[in-house]
């Protein structure tokens, strides 16, 4: 599902005109960025949690001249989720 597909079903879901289910995604996602940016954990009960985790700096290899480089250590968003959804999907 891409986001147009996104919106037509939030649209149809919630009886919102396609125009008013874009700017509530496109709230919702700028909103979650901007409390993972600022080091917030958001927490939607029985969907699941949002956070962002360090990674380490580490050492990898070029798999085409075999070469060490480093990568360098970074923030990644990770999403665990809930056992409403989890249940749904099994």
């Amino acid at each position: 599902m891409n986001k147009a597909e996104l919106i037509d079903a939030i649209a149809n879901e919630s009886g919102l005109t396609k125009t008013d289910a874009k700017k509530a995604l496109d709230g919702f996602i700028s909103a979650v960025g901007k409390s993972l940016k600022g080091g917030d954990k958001i927490s939607l009960v029985g969907f699941g949690t949002f956070s962002v985790s360090e990674r380490a700096a580490r050492t990898g290899r070029n798999p085409r001249t075999k070469t060490e480089i480093k990568i360098p250590a970074k923030k990644v968003v990770r999403f665990k989720s809930g056992s409403e959804l989890s249940g749904s999907v099994n």
